[in-house]
This record gives structure tokens, sequence and C-alpha cells, in this order.
């Protein structure tokens, strides 16, 4: 069977104008997490004085709209130039297919219908000035995860994961991926790494432990954050209020907002190491 990944060619990738870094947040597998690590991400950067974009990739199942606090609205559209503008909340822009349909809506969709919504959704989106533009992905290695590679430049990759075998099987699979498409995985956050009671503030490794270490030693990829399976992250989530916007000060926003300072530490790294060779005239 041919490999798809071969046919990637970096000189066909268009940078969007305006934005500086474009990341991507993926997991092998779905239910992990990645989309809370998405909007969490997103808001601490924001935080941070940095220009943020936050786009749901993920056409089968867009819960970027409610976990962002924006359920049930409609963003702006120029009729002419068929361009959308993003919606804003939390100093964050963001956009995906979930504004534009119905909520009980199913996409039923194939392959290049996917690609070509995600490639709308790139490029005629008036994002204006961007330092970063999170994506938060679909689960799996499939055909979202290859447009995105083959039309826009990736900056690098953050993998999502729990610390249980068969999510770690899949996040390799994520990993591999990304290296096969020239995409440098910034590293990996290991979701609902313990679990914090509520009552005793006990701790519990209800999904194993030590998995992404594996991981990150097999791959030579940091774990760039531990993030506990705790009551207040999924409760703000679901209300469309993520951790991070609010309660700032607590232990597990500051882990976001620690993840979001390394992946901004690593995004300038190899932004310094990029060489730009000067075209030589006559």
């Amino acid at each position: 069977m041919a490999d798809p990944t071969k046919q990637i060619d970096p000189n066909a990738k268009q940078a969007i104008p305006g934005i500086k870094n474009i990341i991507a947040v993926a997991s092998g597998k779905g239910g992990v997490g990645k989309s809370t690590t998405a909007v969490n991400l997103a808001i601490a950067m924001a935080q941070n004085g940095h220009k943020v974009g936050l786009l749901d990739a993920d056409i089968y199942g867009p819960s970027i709209p409610n976990m962002m606090g924006l359920k049930g609205r409609k963003p702006e559209v120029d009729v002419e130039s068929k361009i959308l503008y993003p919606l804003e909340n939390y100093g964050v822009k963001v956009m995906s297919i979930g504004f534009l349909i119905d909520d009980d809506q199913a996409m039923i969709w194939r392959g290049p219908m996917v690609a070509g919504a995600l490639g709308q959704l790139l490029k005629d989106v008036a994002w204006g000035e961007l330092d970063l533009l999170i994506i938060d992905m679909p689960p799996g290695t499939g055909d979202a995860q290859l447009t995105l590679s083959q039309t826009v430049p990736v900056t690098g990759a953050v993998v999502v994961t729990t610390p249980q075998d068969i999510a770690l099987i899949d996040c390799k699979k994520g990993i591999q991926m990304f290296d096969k498409v020239h995409v440098p995985t910034l590293g990996i956050v290991e979701n609902m790494s313990v679990f914090i009671c509520p009552h005793c503030n006990g701790e519990s490794h209800i999904f194993d432990q030590g998995g992404a270490e594996k991981l990150s030693e097999q791959f030579k990829t940091e774990i760039i954050a531990k993030v506990p399976l705790h009551i207040a992250i999924r409760e703000n989530g679901d209300a469309g209020t993520p951790i991070v916007a609010a309660n700032p000060e607590s232990n597990e926003a500051q882990i976001y907002k620690t993840m979001a300072e390394t992946v901004m530490n690593k995004i300038n790294t190899l932004n310094k190491r990029k060489i730009t060779i000067p075209i030589m005239t006559a």
C-alpha cells in the first residue's frame, strides 16, 4: 500500500498570512482530554500576552464551542468574499464547524469533504495577526492530519495521552505520524495522570503510571505536563469556563500555565534554529 505521507512536499505548504506559528494538539485516540488540553493551553497563552487563535478541526465531533463558552453563537460572514470572522472569548479567537451546523446534526462526510472543510476553516477565516494558531485535531492519524501537514507549515505538535497502555499504543502512532510528515513533537501531555479525590485530596493511579516516561524515553520527547484527573477540570470544561479562566490560581490551572510557558520556549528554540538562505542576485 502506498504511503500518503511520502507525497507531502514541504515546498508546497503555504503559510497563512498573519499567523506566526501553528501548533497541533493531537492524540492517537479519543477520550484522552485533547480538547481540554487545547482550550486551557490557548487561554494560558493568551493570558501570557500572546495573540492566540483556536481552531476546532474535529469535524465529526466539535466540542470547542461548548468548552469555550460559545455554544449557540454564529460567526459573521462577508457574503461577497465568503470570509468568516472568528468568535472570541477569554482573549482567544475561535473557529469551529460547530458554529456552522445545528448541535444535533451528524456530519456524515467522506474524507475529501472533511479535508475541504478543514482547508476552508484554515484559510477562509479572518484570523488577523496571531502569534499562535492552536489546532484541536481529531483523534487518529487520518485525513485531517494529512491535510494539515500537506497544506500549511506546522511549527510543532503537542501529543496528549493517558497513562493506560491502550492510549500509549495509539500515542506512539501519533508521534510516528508527525515524524513522517516532518512536524516536530514539542512534547507529551499525560492527562488523567493521577486521580485526586475531591473529599480527602488522596491520590490514586487508576489509569496506571509510568507509561508516559517510557514513551518519552523511546522517542526522546519531553513530558511537558502531567495533568491530574480532577473534578474541577471536568466541571469547568463542561460549563464553558475552562479551569485556567475560571480559577487561574488553582493548582490545576498552574499546570496548564507552566505547560504554556514550556511550549512557547520550545517554539522559540525551533524558530531560532530555522535558517533563512538569502537569494543571490546578479
